[in-house]
């Protein structure tokens, strides 16, 4: 097993490779917890719209909208969060995230309209769970690599424990001391997201150097490739100084030539390898030492990339845009999160219009919890194992959710809705613990974008989040009917199984137009070259031609005019 570089007991971890583990572990229990603080205590608040409802004498998208400024604040600062995060660290980002989730949500129980609940729960909370998620995540990412989609899927699924366990409590702590101090009581539980900030200790990647064993063959052809241009080069030259003496025994005058012009080639070789050997023992070359040639070409790549360093993650990098794959891959985010959030507010209250008792509607929700947590767990696995495209995994499980969606409108008894609960909850375990990871795989965006690319994601998201429950909502007033909202949360994710169908094809259209570009420039640097070496005559026919032959002409001015 690895171990790492400890910098100070809290700095950052340094490892040669991706650990797979290590202090990640610690990272991925801190993601547990906040999963908990964050989505899982967002999706249990729907146990308080009734009692919102009656005390301010607000309707159900009025009151909705708490949830939806909530998510909206949470997402749409997505790129604030990734700003902060590339600019301060995770640590501090999550830090006061945990402490305005808290401030947020207490402060809430003591509000006298539901316009004061948009401030505190809708902006403050909102901003941070956003502070103290995307954060947490990102770096979780980073210590995992073979198994990432699993240790995230069982990670996030604090979210599921939290809405199995909040529901039911919640519904029975209110009655006993009121949905006020039920509120102050979540409050203080969220301020345990300070303590989970501390444990983010950030990693840095620094790779072994490759052992002198390894690379004794490579730079053993290295240095033949560099003595047979060299020669090829000499014995060019030699060639072109035997043609400018007018020699007639050209082939003669050439080789003794040649062995003058071979034996510096020879020094210069030595030197080359002396500076080479030198440069594997990790010491300095004087100024008079020879540097080995590059080729032209490499010579052209060292300039624009530089030396090999680790170079840190853009602030804000909105250049994914200009990716065909990433948009679409946005654009199913925005689509799906519209079910993500308004069936946890509204399956209570359907259930209670549809006959069940109001102590078996809570555990609606429970239902639900426990089935994500299997769908979140089964989700990693399957991950880790398939060899095809995981973005086509995904694209089942949303087309799955979809259809359960759909049923949720006609199913009207007790153990239909437990089913329809059970499922929806398996499925949205699925795509809402790989949503945010499949940035990392190479179908998307890939691992070193992901940093940067999460803010711009969730970002895109926010505005889905945003008219998702108020959308419900308004069709619950106009219909009187809770399954309504049902429906157009089953459009959303029709709307994003299609563009997750086309980010497939998108990626490996980029991926030929890229390959088509770099063949044709290839092709024209060799039609270059072999027009170029086309132009210069055949050193034999040069010789063998007669005095006063064109070809020889040609090249005694050539030789005047170098003169």
């Amino acid at each position: 097993m690895m171990v790492p570089k400890f910098q100070g007991c809290l700095g950052p971890n340094v490892y040669p490779e991706v650990p797979e583990g290590g202090w990640g572990w610690a990272v991925a229990a801190a993601f547990f917890v906040v999963e908990i603080c964050t989505y899982g205590t967002l999706k249990s608040l729907g146990v308080f719209l009734q009692d919102l409802i009656k005390e301010f004498g607000e309707s159900n998208s009025r009151v909705s909208w708490v949830i939806s400024i909530c998510v909206f604040i949470f997402t749409f600062t997505a790129p604030l969060s990734t700003l902060l995060s590339n600019r301060f660290g995770y640590r501090p980002v999550v830090m006061v995230g945990g402490f305005l989730i808290s401030l947020g949500t207490t402060i809430s129980a003591f509000t006298s309209s539901i316009n004061e609940m948009y401030i505190t729960i809708g902006i403050i909370s909102g901003l941070g769970y956003c502070l103290s998620f995307l954060p947490t995540v990102t770096l979780l990412a980073q210590y995992f690599s073979r198994q990432r989609a699993l240790i995230t899927s069982v990670a996030s699924s604090g979210e599921s424990f939290a809405i199995f366990a909040f529901a039911p409590a919640l519904t029975t702590l209110k009655e006993h001391i009121g949905w006020r101090y039920c509120l102050v009581v979540i409050g203080i539980f969220q301020a345990s997201v300070i303590g989970c900030g501390i444990l983010l200790r950030p990693i840095i990647i620094e790779p072994v150097p490759v052992k002198e064993e390894d690379k004794a063959d490579k730079d053993s052809l290295k240095q033949l490739q560099t003595v047979y241009e060299l020669e090829n080069e000499q014995t060019r030259t030699s060639i072109s100084s035997g043609v400018s003496r007018g020699s007639e025994d050209s082939g003669v005058t050439s080789l003794s030539t040649s062995n003058v012009d071979l034996r510096s080639a020879g020094a210069e070789t030595k030197a080359l390898m002396e500076w080479e050997v030198q440069d594997k023992e990790g010491w300095e070359p004087s100024a008079s030492t020879p540097p080995a040639p590059l080729k032209e070409k490499d010579e052209e790549g060292m300039a624009e990339v530089g030396p090999l360093q680790p170079s840190s993650p853009k602030l804000l990098d909105f250049s994914v845009l200009k990716d065909s794959a990433f948009i679409l891959y946005s654009l199913f985010g925005l689509f799906a999160t519209m079910g993500f959030f308004a069936p946890q507010l509204y399956i209570i209250e359907l259930s209670k219009s549809r006959g069940v008792e109001p102590s078996m509607a809570s555990y609606m929700l429970s239902v639900m919890a426990v089935a994500e947590i299997f769908g979140r767990l089964s989700i990693g696995v399957v991950l880790n194992k398939v060899r095809c495209r995981k973005t086509l995994v995904l694209l089942g499980c949303v087309v799955l959710l979809c259809l359960v969606l759909l049923v949720f409108t006609i199913v009207w008894e007790f153990w239909g809705l437990v089913v329809c609960c059970a499922l929806y909850g398996y499925f949205l375990g699925t795509v809402c613990s790989t949503h945010i990871p499949m940035l990392a795989e190479e179908d998307v965006v890939g691992i070193q974008k992901m940093a940067s690319s999460v803010g711009v994601y969730v970002f895109i998201q926010s505005f889905s989040g945003l008219a998702g429950p108020p959308l419900g909502g308004v069709l619950v007033d106009v219909t009187g009917n809770y399954g309504a909202a049902f429906y157009s949360c089953a459009v959303g994710m029709g709307l994003s199984a299609i563009c997750l169908a086309l980010v497939g094809p998108a990626k490996s259209g980029m991926f030929q137009r890229q390959s088509r570009e770099e063949e044709k420039g290839e092709s024209a640097e060799e039609k270059e070259k072999i027009s170029h070496d086309s132009e210069q005559p055949d050193f034999l026919e040069v010789d063998l031609a007669p005095e006063d032959s064109p070809v020889r002409q040609a090249v005694d001015r050539d030789n005047a005019s170098e003169i």
